[in-house]
């Protein structure tokens, strides 16, 4: 038995000796890091963060750290439709916004998304082919350009007064070159004669566009609308108060209207005070 154990151990060290020799000392050596470590299979590094916020538009990355993969290979999954987009370095999906990227000998197994869109939102999964599969899930939220005049849709404003408008952009893929204020859809020109109209812009992740109009007249009321260059446009209309009451702006006649229905109701109690009993 000791006899076979070690004709057996002396067979396997000159076979590999002998594959040393015939494909060279590194090709033998890759050959076998691509086996597991006996007793270990591979596994995820779970520090990855796995919520990821996108802009449309801008590419998105979505990473995976696999440890000790061994032989295996590395999949990427949409759960939408379980649609595979890629195997290894190889991409399988028709849709060549997507792309495998991965550097050898590195646990970095990445997807990457160009000009992604909201309805790529959703949950990916990062795959390794052992027998059961194994995931990791990601969690993909991709989100649009926001505009807002703050205090929209309507803003009323006393003669005289200042008039304050702030607009604000948000998860834009860069802050917008320009911002462009109109008023009742013309371009608000800042070296007008009219005077004290002044604009301060503050760009970065969140963009805030302050318009200031001085000493506010009738002809400063109407429809204001904040453009960016790289998103969608907000407005607001700006109402110049001359002593009424923002409440009968709205309704018209609203106090006289409440006055009536006060006297319809006053009028119904006294009805059911008099009325003979029955």
């Amino acid at each position: 038995m000791n006899l076979l154990i070690c004709c057996s151990f002396s067979f396997l060290l000159s076979y590999c000796s002998g594959a040393e020799e015939s494909i060279g000392s590194k090709k033998f050596r890759d050959f076998l890091q691509e086996w597991p470590t006996p007793g270990t299979g591979p596994y995820f590094d779970t520090s990855i963060n796995s919520n990821i916020t996108g802009l449309v538009g801008k590419t998105v990355l979505l990473h995976c750290r696999v440890k000790n993969l061994g032989n295996r290979t590395v999949s990427w999954v949409r759960h939408r439709d379980i649609h595979l987009l890629t195997v290894g370095r190889y991409t399988y999906t028709s849709d060549q916004r997507f792309e495998a990227v991965h550097t050898p000998h590195t646990e970095e197994w990445t997807l990457r998304i160009r000009y992604p869109q909201k309805k790529d939102s959703g949950i990916y999964e990062c795959q390794i082919s052992t027998t059961p599969p194994v995931g990791q899930f990601l969690f993909l939220t991709i989100v649009e350009p926001i505009t807002e005049i703050l205090g929209s849709p309507e803003l009323f404003i006393n003669m005289g007064s200042t008039i304050n408008l702030t607009c604000i952009v948000q998860y834009a893929p860069e802050p917008p070159p320009n911002i462009v204020w109109s008023q009742n859809s013309e371009v608000i020109n800042f070296d007008s004669p009219r005077g004290g109209i002044s604009l301060v812009t503050e760009k970065g992740f969140i963009t805030t566009s302050r318009l200031l109009i001085q000493k506010a007249g009738q002809g400063d009321s109407g429809l204001y609308t904040c453009t960016p260059s790289n998103a969608n446009t907000a407005s607001v209309r700006v109402h110049i108060l001359n002593g009424e009451h923002p409440a009968a702006m709205h309704h018209g006649h609203g106090s006289l209207t409440r006055f009536s229905h006060f006297t319809l109701l006053l009028s119904l109690v006294i009805l059911l005070i008099l009325r003979p009993p029955t």
